[in-house]
């Protein structure tokens, strides 16, 4: 398994690239595709939770 690697953008998702392993609350898998970076919702706007819509930009999310 290579190196996680998570990035904040500044006003939106979380970039997750690297190979981890997506889990729910109660420890369930959440599919992902393997190899390729997924985007994590931080504005809460999305309807396509836990994975980032694009929402924030619609809700004006900041994140600093």
């Amino acid at each position: 398994m290579s190196e996680v690697k998570i990035t904040i953008s500044l006003d939106g998702s979380l970039k997750v690239e690297g190979g981890a392993k997506l889990q729910d609350h109660e420890g369930n898998e959440i599919p992902t595709r393997e190899g390729i970076p997924f985007f994590l919702c931080r504005c809460g706007a999305s309807k396509n939770k836990p994975f980032c819509d694009g929402s924030h930009k619609r809700v004006e999310f900041d994140g600093s």
